[in-house]
């Protein structure tokens, strides 16, 4: 702004500016070397664009077809990664930023590239501050992150220490799905840290050069260990409330979670703040021997000793030591050395494609009508054409917004683009009333352009977190930029109109063209789900046998089942959102999520209670429960994925194992737990049986309509 303030060019403004934005949709997480590259790519792939546009513009229908064509391919390539998705999206809305402003430049009469080079300046100019960013301030993205993934984690233990509140008749199941759904948040905040940390440590010399970074690297890892620990289930939460009703031992666990919830709050803002971490210790460590004192006033009561009552009492000692450890993990975070140990196994696992032929084969398995990213290129695409023709038929001015807002809104799923439709809509609206105001409060352009500059800090601050505020400021500084070479006022509702058509032909296409409802495809999801804890047990007892190590075979399959417990999380939230005669599915697919997420937190228990050294757990009930038990959830996900009831063949043999290992389970030893824990699966099998039958019951569409994703 100041630079063309001083050089008395204002209508080179709005490009400018344009470019700047298309550039930041562009930037993802990276180390400034990264981030260059991408940056080298991303002009490439702007400057094809805008020159696409420019040589196209007196060509309506020519440019219409190459707009089409390119959202296509552009989605598509999207399925490459995470940085080809955001390159791919921000050069289509670049391509549509120039078709915007050649309805001034042409007019004026100014050279052809004019607009190309003012677009890729300020694209340019923006890239260039953002890689000397993030070469000075290596690691603020990864300090950012792990904050987040803290605050988040503090939050999970406050939402399971609600499971323990001591009282009938609350209402578990709703605490349950709640949970379930903030794991889901939790997970996605897991997978943005270690993206995070994997672009630094995939540098050269970062991996021994920066003691913050093996810091934070240890940091992520203790993180993964607390989130197993809270994840973890002993015993059904109803049952221990009433066996234990008149004790205050289900209250000690309460606070001693609640309390190690608030010790990760305080790490999440040492964390930020790069101070040290006190974590309020000494209330923990009495909060932890309180929990201690009153489990052991209760193994000396002997009235009312039942056999159900002393199995309950022996999971609430495993409880206490599944807690304790927890605790000696976070007390471990205020020291740094102890964190940093250079025998554990660091590594991290490395999604992205390598090479161009990785590339083409991740494009090439989504180029099928049942895959999500392939439906999206399809509607997005017929989208584009229609919003091309609406602004032909009616002759709109600046009809070229109708596009934008269409590209905006259109989302993958019918519950993300109803959403995006009502912020869209709310926020354009917003910042067209704020801009109108401003007009008659600051006619002094110099005080617009400073606005101008402001909304675009809070369009910038805001898009990813509060996308109504960030349409209503990104609406204001396009309304200023403009009033700076013309009357502002007559942008106002052309402006309206078109993100009205725009958003209303987003809707349209997500509704009509290849939808992706997701109840249509919820039993593959749920398949998903349940295999992926199989394979997670696999690993579990595989480690009962060897002893226990987090490598990355173990933390990858323990990730890949909290991640697609988390996928079917939100395939249940989107399906809620959907149309009502799409809901059939609702009430046993969350019945389904609770039984999944159930056996995942048994699961969690059995891996948080590894112990270091040899084969400490193998004995032959636990190497029966090995041999039996992945197989049966296998069996179990594959009938689910061919929308096929289960069998009931493995339940006499599940019932059976379950009750010697119960029998064997005298004691407290690390075996006993293992027993324990097998046992609490071997029964939740048999009722994630009868969540398959009823979820295929209520299942929306008959088989042969049943959409998968590869």
């Amino acid at each position: 702004m100041a630079l063309w303030w001083t050089r008395d060019r204002m209508a080179f403004v709005m490009p400018t500016f344009l470019g700047i934005i298309a550039s930041a949709l562009a930037e993802t997480d990276d180390s400034w070397r990264g981030r260059l590259r991408a940056l080298l790519a991303t002009l490439g792939c702007f400057a094809a664009a805008a020159l696409a546009v420019q040589m196209l513009y007196a060509h309506g229908i020519a440019l219409a077809a190459m707009l089409v064509a390119a959202a296509f391919v552009l989605t598509m390539l999207g399925a490459v990664g995470e940085r080809y998705r955001a390159i791919a999206s921000a050069t289509l809305i670049l391509a549509l930023y120039g078709a915007i402003g050649m309805e001034h430049f042409a007019a004026t009469g100014a050279p052809f590239w004019q607009e190309p080079a003012l677009l890729l300046l300020g694209a340019a100019w923006y890239g260039l501050l953002s890689v000397a960013w993030a070469a000075v301030f290596v690691h603020q993205p990864v300090q950012q992150n792990l904050a987040r993934l803290y605050t988040l984690l503090g939050e999970y233990l406050w939402l399971k220490s609600a499971l323990f509140e001591p009282v009938r008749g609350i209402d578990v199941e709703r605490r349950r799905i709640g949970l379930a759904r903030h794991n889901a948040t939790l997970v996605a905040a897991l997978n943005t840290t270690k993206e995070s940390l994997y672009r630094r440590t995939d540098t050269p010399g970062s991996r021994t050069g920066s003691r913050r970074l093996r810091r934070y690297l240890a940091l992520y890892f203790l993180a993964q260990d607390v989130h197993e620990r809270a994840s973890a289930s002993h015993a059904a939460y109803g049952e221990m409330t009433d066996a234990f009703f008149h004790s205050d031992v289900m209250y000690r666990c309460q606070r001693l979670l609640a309390l190690q919830g608030t010790a990760c709050q305080q790490l999440a803002r040492a964390i930020q703040l790069r101070r040290p971490f006190d974590g309020g210790s000494g209330d923990r460590q009495q909060a932890a021997a309180d929990l201690r004192d009153a489990i052991a006033h209760l193994q000396t009561q002997t009235a009312g000793r039942t056999p159900a009552r002393e199995r309950l009492l022996r999971s609430l000692v495993a409880l206490e030591g599944n807690l304790a450890a927890l605790d000696m993990r976070l007390t471990g975070a205020t020291r740094p050395a102890a964190l940093d140990d250079p025998r554990s196994d660091r590594s991290l696992f490395d999604r992205s494609a390598h090479g161009w032929r990785e590339a083409l084969a991740r494009v090439r398995l989504q180029l099928t009508p049942q895959a999500a990213v392939f439906r999206h290129a399809v509607r997005l695409s017929l989208a584009l054409a229609a919003g091309f023709a609406v602004q032909q038929v009616l002759q709109l001015d600046q009809g070229w917004w109708i596009l934008l807002t269409t590209l905006f809104v259109c989302q993958p799923s019918y519950g993300e683009t109803l959403r995006r439709v009502v912020q869209r809509v709310t926020g354009t609206l917003g910042g067209l009333v704020v801009g109108w105001a401003l007009f008659d409060l600051f006619p002094d352009l110099r005080m617009q352009s400073v606005v101008a500059v402001a909304a675009g800090v809070v369009f910038f601050a805001t898009r990813r977190t509060r996308y109504t505020v960030a349409t209503g400021a990104i609406t204001l500084l396009v309304l200023l930029s403009f009033n700076q070479i013309g009357n502002g006022y007559d942008l106002i509702v052309p402006r309206l109109v078109d993100t009205v058509i725009g958003a209303a032909i987003a809707g349209a296409a997500v509704f009509l063209v290849l939808p992706d409802w997701r109840s249509r495809r919820l039993e593959q999801v749920a398949s998903a789900a349940l295999a992926a804890s199989g394979r997670y047990l696999q690993q579990i007892l595989e480690q009962y046998r060897t002893g226990k190590r987090d490598d990355l075979a173990y933390r990858l399959a323990r990730r890949n089942a909290h991640n697609a417990d988390a996928a079917l999380s939100s395939a249940l939230s989107g399906m809620l959102q959907e149309p009502g005669f799409l809901r059939d599915s609702a009430e046993s697919g969350i019945r389904f999520l609770l039984q999944s997420h159930t056996l995942l937190n048994y699961l969690s228990a059995l891996g948080a209670h590894r112990r270091d050294g040899g084969a400490s757990a193998a004995t032959p009930e636990i190497d029966t429960a090995a041999d039996l038990l992945p197989g049966a959830i296998a069996r179990m996900a594959e009938r689910l994925a061919a929308r096929q009831a289960p069998e009931t063949t493995d339940d006499a043999a599940l019932a059976a194992l379950a009750d010697a290992l119960d029998a064997a389970a005298a004691a407290d030893s690390a075996e006993d737990r293992a027993r324990r824990q097998l046992a609490l699966v071997c029964r939740q099998l048999p009722a994630i049986g009868e969540g398959i039958r009823r979820l295929l019951a209520t299942a929306a569409l008959p088989a042969t309509l049943t959409e998968t994703t590869p």
